[in-house]
């Protein structure tokens, strides 16, 4: 197979995932369109990692690039990453996507057909947007202020972001009001500097959302819908700790309500509780749900004094220019 390198530049933070990242690395050889470089931090505890990715991959053309993480993180990897890609497109990856045929280079044609596209993500064919049931859809309605034929793709109220809708009778480039990091490319001019804050730190939730508000303020977002991937999430520390991840969903999502939306009002703060109480109501649908309501109050808690602790970002903003 004749492989076309496109002028990619991909990064992929990983840590203690090598199965995953072999999976995700296989898949890519299987392109026949290819990103010129991928760049690779690695924040594992062993090696193992690092042996994979200094190793020869049939049929991958890529050029590789490995460093030791810095600091641990999604963003922080992310952050280390771009300063060593070359090519004015960007790419961020997880380690445990799987491609389906074609996808990189459907996902470049998307961004190649309108200049004004800033940045573009494939379509996670098992992560679907479902169209909301009745109380759902008054939930959206009374956060988003209105009420919409479809949420597919749109951030509403308190930084809800909701998921592109996978339908064969929509155009192939779809619009978004956001996009994830999990297989999306962006144009190097529409990226800021730093690419994220500091704010986001260990498993960095919503730093995607964030990062995609900042580019659309100024850029086209899109999902391309023919680009496909499959999103074989792995889990991890940052997955099992339930207060933690209670409290990073709550603390996140009021920086991305405030400093990216500049949604401060009573009435804002009033949506994002009720968001909140939704999120834990509709965690008691399981058996786990209610073993784990102990550590998601207790987070909550955890994130409302964080919250009131948080005096001012407005000097770490300002430098994210």
């Amino acid at each position: 197979m004749t492989v076309e390198l496109l002028p990619i530049s991909v990064t992929i933070p990983t840590r203690n995932r090598c199965g995953s990242l072999s999976r995700m690395l296989e898949s890519l050889a299987k392109q026949a369109a290819q990103p010129y470089e991928l760049i690779i931090i690695d924040g594992s505890s062993d090696d193992e990692t690092q042996q994979l990715v200094q190793s020869k991959i049939p049929g991958l053309e890529t050029r590789i690039m490995y460093q030791r993480a810095e600091i641990l993180g999604a963003a922080a990897q992310r952050n280390q990453a771009i300063a060593l890609t070359s090519q004015d497109t960007i790419g961020f990856m997880d380690d445990d996507i799987i491609f389906e045929p074609n996808c990189l280079k459907r996902l470049w044609l998307a961004l190649q057909s309108d200049e004004r596209i800033g940045g573009v993500n494939a379509m996670i064919t098992n992560q679907k947007y479902l169209p909301p049931g009745r109380i759902s859809r008054h939930l959206f309605q009374f956060l988003h202020g209105q009420s919409e034929q479809s949420y597919a793709g749109k951030c509403i109220g308190p930084g809800l972001n909701l998921l592109p809708e996978d339908n064969p009778d929509l155009p192939e480039v779809m619009p978004m009001d956001w996009l994830n990091t999990t297989c999306v490319l962006y144009r190097r001019a529409a990226l800021p500097t730093p690419l994220f804050p500091l704010f986001f730190t260990g498993y960095s939730l919503m730093e995607d959302l964030t990062l995609s508000l900042k580019v659309g303020k100024r850029w086209k977002l899109a999902n391309a819908r023919t680009a496909r991937i499959f999103h074989d999430s792995q889990s991890g520390d940052h997955k099992n700790r339930a207060s933690v991840l209670a409290k990073m969903e709550l603390v996140n999502r009021h920086f991305v309500m405030t400093q990216m939306l500049e949604r401060s009002k009573i009435s804002d703060y009033f949506r994002l509780t009720i968001l909140q109480l939704f999120f834990v109501i509709a965690s008691l649908t399981s058996l786990k749900g209610w073993l784990q309501l102990p550590q998601v109050v207790m987070g909550k808690v955890q994130g409302i004094a964080e919250i009131v602790k948080q005096t001012d970002l407005s000097i770490q903003l300002h430098e994210w220019n």
